[in-house]
């Protein structure tokens, strides 16, 4: 059995992509490897692909035992620090069990280099998704995950070539991009940048009969801007979101999008653990470092 571990913004959910369970940070503080048992026996664990935090420290889908600080660069940045997926991280590398950390998306990743002007495309559990979607609709297409954030990517020729993270362009119900009062705020001494960051989703900036228009108008605009690389791309959406504003962003793009639910991550990532715990070399074009 091959588990995927999707440590998301508000939970941590955990499939072998035929059960699933998931858990909030908050709960995750006193999670421990044997709960995996609630997905099957500890001794039907073939491997385990586990994300943590941004994976900006890492390039490669790397085996946890050769990880150093969990694959980050720094705690600090866009997110709320619980410490409930660092509890996961370390009851996973200290049981034994056979696993692969997920690395983000950033300048060290092979996508294409004019998404480099930013540090980050994405976090690692987008990798799940994208390769879930990828299984099903083949290997040219964009895919939007929004819930409390908005990521989008562009997957080409069967490699991720890009992507605009959470604190780019489109935002979420709680999350998004700093704009002039966020920025003021912050030179003011009112707020820290990614306090900014966690209030600047559609929650907190839009009345709520006008929030879920705008996740989709935004969501849309990411995927029309991805297609620019790749016209014939097909169109997916995941996440909380997904299948709430999938008809206007079908509408506003004027073609079909397929809906994936808030599993698209783990289970993802339990297809990722099945390829690579079987020989696979890369994923998405991401390398397997063996």
């Amino acid at each position: 059995m091959f588990i995927g571990i999707d440590h998301g913004t508000t939970s941590i959910r955990f499939s072998t992509g035929e059960s699933w369970f998931k858990i909030t940070r908050e709960e995750a503080r006193s999670f421990c490897w044997q709960d995996l048992r609630t997905l099957c026996p500890a001794d039907e664990i073939s491997g385990i692909a586990l994300t943590y935090s941004m994976g900006d420290g890492i390039s490669s889908i790397t085996p946890i035992e050769r990880v150093v600080d969990r694959g980050i660069r720094s705690r600090d940045g866009a997110g709320k620090h619980v410490g409930g997926g660092t509890r996961v991280f370390d009851q996973i590398r200290e049981s034994g069990l056979p696993a692969v950390v997920i690395p983000g998306l950033h300048r060290d990743s092979p996508t294409d280099t004019r998404f480099k002007v930013y540090s980050h495309q994405a976090s690692p559990e987008k990798i799940g998704i994208a390769y879930r979607v990828c299984c099903d609709l083949g290997g040219d297409v964009v895919v939007s995950d929004v819930s409390s954030n908005t990521v989008s990517l562009l997957i080409r020729d069967g490699r991720i070539a890009g992507g605009f993270d959470a604190c780019i362009f489109a935002p979420g119900l709680e999350h998004g991009a700093l704009d002039v009062d966020a920025i003021r705020s912050v030179d003011a001494g009112i707020s820290t940048a990614n306090e900014a960051f966690l209030r600047a989703g559609v929650n907190h900036t839009l009345p709520e009969q006008e929030r879920l228009s705008a996740v989709a108008l935004f969501s849309a605009m990411e995927c029309a801007a991805l297609l620019v690389l790749n016209p014939g791309a097909r169109i997916a959406l995941a996440g909380s979101l997904g299948p709430r504003i999938a008809g206007e962003v079908s509408a506003l793009l004027g073609r079909e999008v397929a809906v994936y639910d808030e599993w698209c991550a783990s289970s993802g990532l339990a297809l990722i653990a099945r390829e690579v715990f079987q020989g696979g070399s890369e994923i998405l074009g991401i390398s397997v470092d063996r």
